[in-house]
């Protein structure tokens, strides 16, 4: 009778495994040595591999939700001023989308009421859109519940590159990008569990403004009760640092790449969702 693996208990081992310890796994090209330079490599790759599991993976924690949203503040603010140079319009700003439907429509100005129409309508698909995917995610398998919008916002930033490059598709790049904003401030809405927003700072400045009102009152009032939270007031700070970050690459990736600007955007984000998509072997 053959001897028992010493790692996965088989007769004889069916796996191959080159763990310590496995007596018969069998030698690979390039003998002991090669086999430590695989298994060094594997370390290497592993580690961001695992490294995106653990940002985009369902189990969520604190500290992976701000690495996360600092990730997707730095995107959404590079593609907003990036998109202001291609469109000349920031995409991700339903406050003036809105304003601008009830201004062009006073004008009789129909054609852009259908344009503020058409940015509103496909930033609500975004939002449709990254809720459809979670759910998704969640009934099919939850380990990737998360890892399907971000790939597919990556997806999104490289049809806005080929689209906004071709002369008369400003309208669909303007969707296209709209889309994508929609899309990212659902998935870290959901993910975050509406805590954090990350594609427009108002909220995230009326924030920092209602700390500090809170820290004057308190230290006028040091009895009030009234505290505030130096914590959440470092998270706003991350995020719109983040934010302001990615608008000056956003805007310098523009005079550099052109349109192309979103395709690292985009690789970055499929390379930190991949991971999780693509089966683990064994």
């Amino acid at each position: 009778m053959s001897a028992r693996c010493a790692q996965c208990r088989s007769r004889p081992c069916p796996r191959r495994c080159e763990r310590a310890g496995c007596a018969l796994a069998e030698p690979r090209a390039g003998g002991e040595g090669g086999r430590q330079v695989s298994d060094r490599t594997h370390r290497h790759l592993r580690r961001p591999l695992a490294s995106a599991r653990v940002i985009v993976g369902h189990r969520r924690s604190q500290g992976s939700d701000m690495v996360l949203a600092t990730f997707l503040s730095a995107i959404a603010g590079c593609a907003n001023a990036g998109g202001f140079f291609v469109l000349g319009q920031y995409t991700s700003h339903m406050t003036g989308y809105l304003s601008a439907v009830a201004d062009d429509f006073a004008l009789a100005d129909m054609a852009l009421v259908a344009g503020a129409l058409l940015a509103i309508l496909s930033f609500v698909g975004g939002a449709a859109l990254g809720t459809v995917l979670i759910n998704f995610g969640r009934r099919v398998d939850r380990r990737r519940q998360y890892a399907y919008p971000i790939a597919v916002e990556g997806g999104l930033l490289l049809v806005f590159a080929a689209c906004a490059s071709v002369p008369g598709a400003r309208g669909l790049a303007l969707a296209v990008l709209c889309l994508t904003m929609g899309l990212q401030n659902a998935t870290i809405t959901k993910i975050s569990g509406a805590r954090i927003r990350t594609t427009h700072a108002t909220g995230m400045i009326t924030d920092v403004g209602i700390e500090l009102g809170r820290a004057l009152f308190r230290l006028a009032n040091p009895g009030s009760g009234v505290r505030a939270s130096p914590g959440h007031l470092g998270i706003l700070g991350r995020l719109l640092g983040a934010f302001l970050i990615g608008g000056l690459v956003g805007a310098l990736g523009y005079r550099a790449m052109g349109f192309l600007f979103t395709v690292p955007l985009a690789l970055l984000l499929l390379g930190l969702a991949l991971p999780l998509l693509v089966p683990r072997r064994g």
